[in-house]
């Protein structure tokens, strides 16, 4: 009979055992039941609610499940629904009536959203890690291109020069903010919602801030219809994974743009890339391309746990079983991303000769051409108007700025000198830029420094 059989006089047809089962999926989240579990039989012992002998003989009991789920040596049941009641059966089946008062002042209700809330704050830790690896190759590739000039893009278009490492580093700028907005995420997240029943609390005289700091919450949900209806931190998660794989698909974006012949700033290693099964010749991306195509993944698990929670009335309802499969695949698919990632850009090779050749096309110096006329007092916009007529006579004769004689620039204007030449060099051109979070050197040293201390910062925090 089902531990909730009492007010049923048929057993439940097959075919509805197998669709209300969760077992399949919720299994994952077997320690966290007996760390919510043991915790629960602590207080109530603490509160007079249950004897100490009971506590005792549920502790052991709960332990030595754990042992053996983790040796192997347990098969869950869909019979039995859940983690839940998996392990309250095998617990009373083992110590007897004592197992049978696990269940005193909680709900199945309360206990799969501390449980959900265990796991996920440890997942968070987690993925946390393998961002910072990421930043971590980041920071290594950065600081070895500090003098790598490279265009700089907008529409796709070459746009003005600057380095490689201030190219990656606005990627790490990315990743500081997914590491943030995951530790908020978190903070929101480190509430306890045992304690709360089935959603309107108990009669028992229960001590829900011991329950909380036993499992190392900040403090217990405030409202109990809330703690068990409530899935904002599933959801807020998923909003920050489908960020971080926004984030790693533009990354991922670009790496196979760079690798293409029709750019080849950089190649990547043998083992993070694959080959064709008919053209001998191909050398393909495709760890970038299935980082890119798995962002559509975890962005559905969202949309879909969003579209499940929107009419849902307080407090719980049985739709809500359907926000595990949606985060726990979510999860998995960006814990398997972000290694993979990581050792892609590790092993990169980057061209810097390539880099700088494709910096000498698109005029990318001719804001620096303005400038220059600008600092020789020349108003801007009048400045801006004469190199686009120069950057037009360059088009119209297969000449670059810094090709043209000095009798054809004071053509055009007298203000030219023969500084112009220096003022011109790409080298010039990104290493002046010096202005707070640009691509001098001196700049993205000091970036390169900043996400060092955040990466040693969130490693020991």
């Amino acid at each position: 009979m089902k531990l909730w059989g009492g007010r049923f006089r048929k057993e439940t047809d097959s075919l509805v055992n197998d669709f209300n089962s969760s077992i399949q999926f919720d299994c994952r989240l077997y320690r966290e039941d007996i760390e919510g579990s043991i915790a629960h039989a602590a207080m109530l012992a603490d509160c007079g609610i249950i004897s100490r002998n009971d506590k005792e003989q549920i502790t052991s009991g709960l332990q030595g499940i754990l042992a053996d789920i983790e040796a192997g040596s347990i098969e869950f049941t869909a019979d039995n629904e859940d983690i839940h009641m998996n392990v309250e059966a095998l617990l009373t089946a083992r110590i007897g009536e004592a197992g049978k008062r696990l269940h005193t002042a909680r709900s199945r209700n309360d206990q799969v959203a501390v449980d959900l809330r265990l796991h996920l704050r440890k997942e968070i830790e987690a993925i946390t890690g393998q961002i910072l690896d990421l930043q971590q190759a980041i920071l290594n590739q950065a600081k070895q291109h500090q003098e790598t000039v490279m265009p700089g893009y907008t529409h796709l278009q070459r746009a003005q020069p600057v380095s490689f490492a201030q190219h990656l580093l606005a990627y790490g700028a990315q990743l500081q903010r997914d590491v943030t907005r995951l530790a908020d995420c978190k903070a929101r997240m480190n509430v306890c919602p045992l304690g709360s029943g089935a959603l309107a609390g108990t009669t028992y005289p229960i001590d829900r801030w011991r329950t909380a700091r036993l499992l190392g919450f900040d403090a217990p949900c405030s409202n109990s219809l809330d703690g068990v209806s409530d899935r904002d931190y599933a959801i807020e998660l998923l909003s920050a994974l489908s960020i971080l794989m926004m984030h790693l698909s533009r990354f991922a974006e670009e790496i196979i743009l760079w690798c293409s012949w029709e750019f080849k700033f950089i190649e990547l290693d043998d083992a993070y890339s694959t080959g064709s099964s008919i053209m001998p010749q191909k050398k393909n991306p495709d760890v970038a391309e299935l980082v890119r195509g798995k962002t559509g993944r975890v962005y559905g698990s969202l949309m879909g746990l969003l579209t499940t929670m929107k009419g849902i009335p307080l407090a719980y309802n049985k739709d809500m079983q359907e926000d595990k499969e949606p985060v726990f695949d979510a999860v998995d698919t960006v814990k398997m991303c972000l290694p993979v990632f990581t050792g892609m850009l590790s092993t990169m090779r980057v061209l810097p000769r390539n880099m700088r050749k494709a910096a000498g096309g698109g005029f990318i110096n001719a804001t620096d051409c303005a400038d220059y006329l600008t600092k020789k007092g020349m108003p801007f916009r009048d400045a801006y108007t004469t190199v686009g007529n120069l950057v037009y006579y360059c088009a119209e004769n297969s000449k670059l700025l810094e090709d043209l004689t000095l009798d054809e620039l004071q053509s055009i204007s007298p203000l030219f000198g023969e500084d112009v030449y220096e003022a011109l060099s790409l080298e010039t051109c990104m290493g002046q830029r010096r202005s707070y979070g640009g691509p001098a050197v001196e700049e993205t040293s000091r970036q390169i420094e900043e996400l060092a201390e955040f990466i040693k910062e969130y490693r020991h925090g």
